[in-house]
């Protein structure tokens, strides 16, 4: 037995899987049994020459066109095969998996115990089964037939170790210690295998039996210092913190620096009530820049979960980490831990420079600058969201939502031309597998900062392309059909998606004015009138362009004093600043609301 023992036990049940695909999925797969071998040579040939003719025929036949998928020629060959030599494994094993592969269980098994008895010597068969057996979780029965391999193939490896594992599953520890035993023999000894017993003993708590396997691998791999270091954990978990505490000093002796023992060590001072030493030795390992960061962060993971079933004490987590990252740092492992402790204990204004520690020592971190930019988008803070996202995009240039929200900030901070280059760059990155209601969302805030540019053509190009990606994107629907109706173009198709984004949300008093501007320009006062009153119940009072509005529909609807009245109070709501965070209404806009007051008529631009 070599170090391959565990690769090999994996090997053998990823070969058990195979074959249990191959039970279910087989139509592609060659047949391990040619027409040739089907009988042993030494075996006279039961069919006659011109029998074995046909058969032969038969068999390739079904064979070519299993691989080309024709399947139920091919289950119709393999029947004229077993027509003429009812005792032929390869043919019986063919049919078994055929049955199996359309759920027909018991046909199935019966073909497949029928070709093991015509063919008894075939390893495959057998392992066939198992995986069967298997795959029902029928674990016993698959632990008798891999018993059957083991006995019918003495000298296989395999096997056995396909039942170490399967013993392992229905913990009947006992078996995997007497299988190992056999492996042993029939291989010879390995630090594996030993290694397994003595887990083993362990699972069945036979510590006498676990001390006598581990001891003999101490004395057998005297420089390896895991070996001893374990034994003196098997000595603190049974209460002997004397003899634990004398096998970690030896260790250390012969290895100064090593971790485990370090570690093992700690945990004897805390056992054995020794507060202060173990607080050094905790020191020695934590602030220890031999020591690597992620022996590090695994034992702050034990002590945070040591902490939590204790007195839950977060103020010594904290000065821990802060002693920690008081030192330069070789990965960002253990600043990340922290961070993620501090926010589970909601102290985010002290994870904000931990994360930021993050970042300098891994620009890549995205959960990191993407907490970060929670922070910052939370506090409105848009300097710092632009200082997040601006350098991501260079480390991690797919990562679309840095794109989105660094060119938000340039756009609520009024710099159009710098989040139109962002926005442009971003939409670079959108490829099949980007987030299609990201991309949508790109697409429609450059919509929207086009047509601020008076490039209108471009715009609405922007906008179709929004809603190639996401056709629902409802502000893009909005938004487009306003601008149309703005410029009185394609008036049909702006009614169509104005009344997509009402029906979507009836309540949104944006859309209801926008669907009822449409219908208004679209000479549909009645309706439009019913719409912009729903406008107005939904919030549309507080917006000066939605009264206006208002007070055109009416107007055309016969009621002019009632127009006067909304564009009066257009225009008084005008010298307010707007509520929803809307422009301010231009001067052209204010002076052609004054000349309809004037005027009391409507007028248009």
């Amino acid at each position: 037995m070599n170090k391959r023992f565990w690769s090999n036990i994996a090997f053998f049940c990823v070969c058990l899987c195979l074959a249990s695909i191959a039970v279910s999925c087989s139509s592609l797969r060659k047949s391990p049994i040619s027409s040739r071998n089907l009988l042993s040579q030494s075996v006279e040939d039961p069919l006659t020459p011109e029998q074995r003719r046909k058969f032969d025929y038969y068999f390739h036949e079904a064979v070519r066109l299993k691989q080309k998928g024709d399947m139920d020629a091919a289950f119709e060959m393999y029947n004229h095969c077993l027509d003429i030599h009812p005792g032929s494994a390869g043919t019986l094993y063919e049919l078994a998996k055929f049955h199996m592969y359309l759920g027909q269980a018991q046909k199935g098994e019966a073909y497949l115990r029928q070709a093991m008895q015509a063919e008894p010597g075939n390893y495959w068969y057998k392992e066939t089964l198992a995986a069967y057996y298997q795959g029902k979780g029928q674990h016993e029965k698959a632990i008798d037939v891999v018993e059957e391999m083991a006995a019918g193939f003495p000298s296989r490896l395999e096997p056995l170790m396909a039942l170490v594992d399967m013993y392992g599953r229905t913990q009947d520890y006992e078996k995997v210690i007497h299988t190992l035993n056999r492996l042993e023999q029939l291989d010879g000894k390995s630090e594996q295998i030993s290694m397994e017993k003595f887990r083993m003993y362990l699972a069945m708590d036979s510590t006498d039996r676990a001390f006598t396997e581990i001891e003999n691998l101490a004395k057998e791999y005297p420089y390896d210092m895991r070996y001893p270091t374990m034994l003196g954990d098997v000595y603190m978990d049974n209460s002997k913190y004397e003899e634990a505490y004398s096998i970690y000093r030896k260790v250390l002796e012969q290895e100064p620096g090593y971790v485990p023992a370090m570690l093992s060590l700690a945990n004897y001072y805390d056992k054995s009530g020794q507060d202060s030493l173990y607080r050094v030795q905790l020191d020695s390992l934590l602030l220890n820049s031999k020591v690597e960061s992620k022996a590090k962060v695994n034992i702050m993971r034990q002590l945070i979960m040591r902490s939590e079933r204790g007195d839950k004490d977060s103020t010594k987590i904290v000065g821990i980490f802060n002693s920690m990252l008081a030192q330069e740092q070789e990965t960002a492992d253990v600043a990340m831990l922290a961070a993620q402790y501090l926010l589970s204990k909601r102290m985010n204004e002290e994870a904000k420079p931990v994360l930021w520690k993050v970042v300098d020592k891994d620009p890549e971190n995205k959960p990191a600058r993407l907490q970060l930019l929670s922070f910052a988008l939370s506090e409105e803070d848009l300097d710092e969201v632009v200082r997040i996202c601006a350098p991501a995009v260079e480390y991690m240039p797919d990562a679309l939502e840095f794109y989105y929200y660094w060119g938000l900030a340039h756009y609520q901070k009024d710099q159009k031309d710098e989040a139109m280059e962002v926005f442009k760059k971003g939409v670079r990155q959108v490829g099949p597998s980007s987030d299609k209601a990201m991309a949508s969302d790109f697409y429609s805030i450059l919509g929207d900062l086009y047509h601020a540019k008076k490039m209108s053509a471009e715009a609405y190009a922007a906008y179709d392309s929004a809603l190639v990606y996401k056709p629902d994107n409802i502000g893009a629907l909005n938004n487009y059909a306003d601008y149309l109706s703005v410029e009185r173009k394609q008036l049909d198709k702006a009614e169509e998606m104005s009344y997509r984004t009402v029906k979507a949300e009836p309540s949104n008093g944006t859309y209801l004015d926008t669907y009822a501007w449409i219908l208004f320009e679209k000479g549909k006062y009645v309706e439009a009138r019913i719409y912009i009153d729903q406008a107005l119940l939904n919030g549309g009072d507080k917006s000066s362009v939605v009264v206006e509005h208002c007070g055109d529909i009416y107007y055309q609807n016969g009621e002019p004093d009632k127009a006067l009245e909304f564009w009066q109070k257009a225009l008084k709501l005008s010298e307010e600043k707007p509520e929803d965070g809307s422009e301010p209404r231009t001067t052209k806009e204010l002076n052609l609301l004054k000349k309809k007051i004037a005027k009391r008529k409507y007028f248009s631009e």
